[in-house]
């Protein structure tokens, strides 16, 4: 099976987001932290899900 999906670059548009609602003020710190922890557990979750084909071997 192909996947069409990189879930680190997910992980980091999602990361992005967060920051920019940190940085222009629409969350909190406190705010920031906890979402950055639900996101790592979605981000955890969704590669425990995934086969791993989509990895390159290390050389």
């Amino acid at each position: 099976m192909t996947y069409n999906f990189d879930p680190d670059r997910w992980y980091d548009n999602e990361l992005a987001v967060l920051e920019r609602a940190f940085r222009e003020g629409r969350l909190d710190e406190a705010a920031v932290d906890k979402q950055k922890e639900r996101l790592m557990h979605r981000y955890d979750d969704m590669v425990a899900r995934l086969d791993g084909t989509y990895r390159m071997p290390k050389a």
